[in-house]
């Protein structure tokens, strides 16, 4: 194998590792905080997205109802907690 290619392949695999270190970070982050806020409104944020290319998408309950069915196609994963609005509300 060439020095060239070797070093290809061994960028490829650590670029693999990160982004599989990445999502497992993601499951076991904490849960969101006040402080995280919906990407499009600003509003408290309750669901997180992870998207390939490595990049975070916060949404509030509203902008994630609207958008779902899109980032459903496009999202590693999808970190939905609007199962605490009920909690607080109560």
């Amino acid at each position: 194998m060439s020095a060239g290619k070797f070093w290809i392949r061994r960028r490829a695999r650590r670029e693999q590792n990160a982004a599989a270190a990445l999502a497992r970070a993601l499951v076991d982050d904490a849960l969101l905080t006040a402080v995280d806020r919906c990407d499009r409104c600003g509003a408290r944020a309750y669901v997180r997205v992870l998207l390939p290319n490595r990049l975070e998408l916060l949404f509030c309950a509203h902008h994630h109802r609207q958008y779902a069915s899109a980032l459903a196609t496009i999202a590693v994963e999808i970190r939905d907690e609007t199962t605490r609005l009920a909690r607080t509300a109560a």
